[in-house]
């Protein structure tokens, strides 16, 4: 890939929650991080779970959102390749947003080259040892009779009842989201670690643990989680300097040190 713009990657901004104001807020700021980044970029990477739920009815999708959904049909229409993933939270995004906005969508991961390195990109959602109780529960709601079940409900219980459930999840594993033990204990490192090797990633590119991490690959490369945008705010530039994670706070970027396990 050619360019002289950069590439930036940002995940789990989940809209929606935990209120109204707190994502309007919040909604407001990746809004503006958006604009700040318009005349750099070629390619904008949103890895999942931008939306708290999103369930998309025939001729219905969840109020809210216009600031953020406009912002990225003025980047599409001005020739920015917006690229939007499916994560575990709004794995019913079907045709409406690519259609309106056009973006590109995503299901599980994708390998892209950029400045020369091999980027292996996905939400991270199911992978990895253990978990298997979500991965069950995933291939449940990933059934297109169990969506089609859902869309027979009015979407004022539908939508109503996804949001309570996704808010009472939150409660009661939020705080889990945000503890670091050890690198060992990562399931998305471990995933990373057992890759192919015959296929050569310099750079394993995910959200879904709300953790913003930069570690060494055994053998390839590194796993970076991108972190989230409830507290910390995090994202990641690639450029022809290399591969920085920043941190937007009050309309500015500031430099941001991601948990690693290197020792430079």
């Amino acid at each position: 890939m050619k360019t002289d713009k950069n590439i930036y990657f940002a995940s789990d901004f989940h809209l929606g929650s935990p209120s109204y104001e707190k994502s309007l807020e919040r909604e407001k700021q990746i809004v503006l991080w958006l604009e700040s980044i318009k005349n750099k970029a070629s390619e904008i990477y949103l890895v999942g779970d931008v939306f708290d739920f999103w369930f998309e009815y025939k001729h219905a999708i969840p109020k809210g959102f216009v600031r953020l959904q406009g912002k990225i049909a003025e980047l599409t229409d001005i020739g920015i390749k917006v690229h939007l993933f499916r994560g575990n939270h709004d794995m019913w995004i079907f045709d409406y947003l690519p259609k309106e906005l056009g973006i590109e969508l995503h299901d599980g991961t994708i390998k892209r080259e950029f400045f020369g390195k091999n980027c292996l990109i996905g939400h991270g959602d199911g992978l990895g040892p253990g978990d298997y109780r979500y991965k069950l529960i995933k291939k449940i709601f990933r059934n297109r009779v169990g969506q089609w079940f859902f869309a027979r409900l009015h979407p004022n219980f539908g939508i109503g009842l996804a949001n309570h459930l996704s808010k009472k999840s939150r409660l009661s594993t939020g705080k889990e989201d945000f503890i670091f033990n050890s690198i060992e204990e990562e399931n998305l490192f471990h995933f990373c670690n057992d890759y192919p090797r015959k296929d050569e990633v310099d750079f394993f590119i995910f959200g879904h643990r709300h953790l913003a991490l930069d570690v060494e690959v055994k053998n390839q490369g590194r796993y970076i989680n991108l972190g989230e945008w409830m507290y910390e705010q995090t994202y990641l530039e690639i450029s022809n300097f290399g591969v920085q994670m920043f941190q937007f706070k009050d309309g500015q970027s500031i430099k941001f040190t991601p948990i690693n396990n290197r020792k430079d």
